[in-house]
């Protein structure tokens, strides 16, 4: 029989909404997936940047980030991979509620783990943005390395080389880092974010 743990949520008096209203904006989180090495850490960077001059209250949360400290203990493995994300959707969750707007840079290889989060942050307070540069260009960067050592045996389950990569299927947004420069593409976002009205400010 299993145990009961006895967990019953806290209704708090202040909202997500009075912290909307607090800080001028609507709270979101905007996803950006694609390979190591496509530009999706530098992209949320930038934009951060683009989204501070505009008033809007943002914070990061990238891969290399999170795996030396919250999820430092979980491997490359389809189940830690899955713990991975899960985790990192329940903080974005989080700090949405505290009224930010969050900038989630992950690869995020398969589709129903990037499902999985869209459905425990809420599908009307996330947006995907799939950065499509080709594993032959970030393989041609390797910023990091991990392509080479990956080649060499030093690195199981890389995605792109010995692990699939699942492009999504209707992102709601795709960036080319290839073809097109960071300011460039930062900007891009930026327009659609506030275009499309998924960061309206109040």
């Amino acid at each position: 029989m299993k145990k009961k743990l006895h967990i019953i949520p806290h209704d708090h008096a202040i909202t997500r909404e009075d912290r909307n209203r607090l800080l001028g904006h609507q709270s979101k989180v905007i996803w950006f997936t694609g390979l190591s090495g496509s530009g999706k850490s530098t992209l949320a960077s930038r934009l951060e940047q683009l989204l501070m001059e505009q008033g809007i209250h943002t914070y990061i949360l990238d891969g290399d980030n999170i795996r030396a400290g919250l999820n430092k203990g979980l491997k490359f493995t389809a189940s830690d991979r899955h713990e991975n994300l899960r985790r990192i959707a329940e903080v974005a969750k989080l700090m949405t509620d505290a009224g930010l707007i969050v900038l989630s840079a992950f690869i995020s290889p398969l589709k129903k783990d990037r499902e999985m989060v869209r459905q425990i942050i809420g599908i009307d307070n996330f947006a995907e943005i799939y950065v499509a540069t080709s594993v032959e260009e970030c393989e041609r960067r390797d910023v990091k390395g991990l392509y080479k050592k990956a080649r060499a045996g030093g690195i199981e389950n890389f995605t792109g080389l010995t692990a699939p990569y699942e492009p999504p299927e209707n992102p709601d947004l795709v960036i080319n880092t290839e073809n097109q420069k960071v300011e460039d593409s930062a900007k891009q976002i930026l327009k659609f974010l506030i275009d499309d009205k998924k960061i309206n400010q109040l």
